[in-house]
């Protein structure tokens, strides 16, 4: 039976990270409420897939509700009253951003500053919260850090996502509540989205049909297990930010602050070039794949590095998976889910 005692909200709980985040957490026997709002950015049938797991498990409940409409969102925090809160709710993807800048700009800020009232309101005791490597932008300098700054976004995704974290800082510092941003690089594994790379990239092969490289497959990604991202996820959950005692005004370091707050790269620290992420998808595969070259697509960067050092030296973060295991699982799941 499920119990509201020491419960965990997760939004985005049948999306992708939201999932495995919670799933995990559910088989550690924590009390998680989900919320998600199956919108169509890709085929709704994989989260209800999704959705079909979780329920599976008597210590979980999940609502149908958009982190922008406030009465709901006020009424659950108000119904549940967590002790801690994943948002992992996002309109996601950087082209997408493009054609429908808007939408970022409801779901992404709107909507998040909803989870933090909701947790200012609620004296939540600590909010881990998504944010992305694509907030580097126009930073060349490699591995990225967290410890350098971050202000030249080059799409409106990244954009938002940078704004929570700006947000989050101002409710860490006015209210003194604990708020952790996590930036993703390249997050991939079974159940992952249609709409990114390997997800693609396998279903037309399987199809025999080209798939398309951007940058003429001179890209270079972090590409960081989905697992991986799970274990740091929880495991800076239970590690609330604190005011850095050290932070200097005079020479502020962006990844810490005097406010109870603080951001972390969770990557693989172990950069992919693109072209070899294919050719372990083809040997995994057994199919050479037909390739279509096209240019840098508007928005995108051309190469993500992880320096994980702060996150190895607060959690003891280390991610284990090989790209060659990766993608195993991955089509391993594939070819199970659409009975291939």
């Amino acid at each position: 039976m499920y119990n509201k005692k020491n419960s965990i909200i997760i939004s985005g709980s049948a999306g992708f990270i939201g999932f495995s985040v919670s799933r995990k957490l559910l088989e550690q026997g924590e009390n998680i409420i989900g919320i998600d709002n199956h919108n169509n950015y890709y085929d709704p049938k994989l989260k209800n897939s999704r959705l079909k797991i979780l329920k599976t498990f008597p210590n979980y409940q999940h609502y149908k509700a958009d982190l922008v409409d406030q009465k709901i969102i006020n009424n659950i925090f108000m119904s549940h009253k967590p002790k801690k809160v994943i948002n992992l709710a996002a309109q996601a993807g950087v082209r997408y951003s493009i054609e429908n800048p808007i939408e970022y700009i409801q779901s992404n800020i709107l909507g998040f500053a909803n989870i933090l009232e909701n947790c200012r309101q609620f004296q939540v005791e600590h909010l881990v919260y998504a944010s992305t490597s694509s907030v580097y932008g126009a930073n060349t300098s490699m591995p990225f850090s967290e410890n350098m700054s971050a202000n030249h976004p080059l799409s409106v995704y990244a954009a938002s996502k940078k704004s929570n974290e700006l947000m989050a800082h101002s409710y860490s510092y006015l209210f003194k509540i604990p708020t952790t941003g996590l930036r993703f690089f390249t997050v991939y594994g079974p159940w992952g989205r249609p709409d990114m790379a390997l997800f693609k990239f396998t279903k037309a092969i399987l199809d025999k049909k080209p798939i398309e490289v951007f940058n003429f497959g001179k890209h270079s990604r972090d590409f960081t297990y989905i697992d991986d991202i799970v274990e740091g996820i929880i495991k800076i959950l239970d590690n609330p930010a604190r005011t850095n005692i050290k932070w200097d005004s005079n020479n502020p370091d962006p990844a810490t602050s005097m406010s109870p707050w603080s951001v972390y790269n969770i990557g693989n620290n172990k950069p992919v070039q693109l072209m070899d992420y294919i050719k372990a998808l083809e040997k995994t595969l057994g199919i050479k794949a037909k390739i279509n070259f096209l240019p840098l697509q508007q928005g995108d960067v051309s190469n993500t590095y992880a320096n994980v050092d702060n996150l190895i030296s607060k959690i003891n973060y280390k991610p284990s998976t090989s790209i060659n295991d990766g993608i195993s699982n991955f089509v391993d799941w594939y070819k199970k889910y659409y009975k291939i």
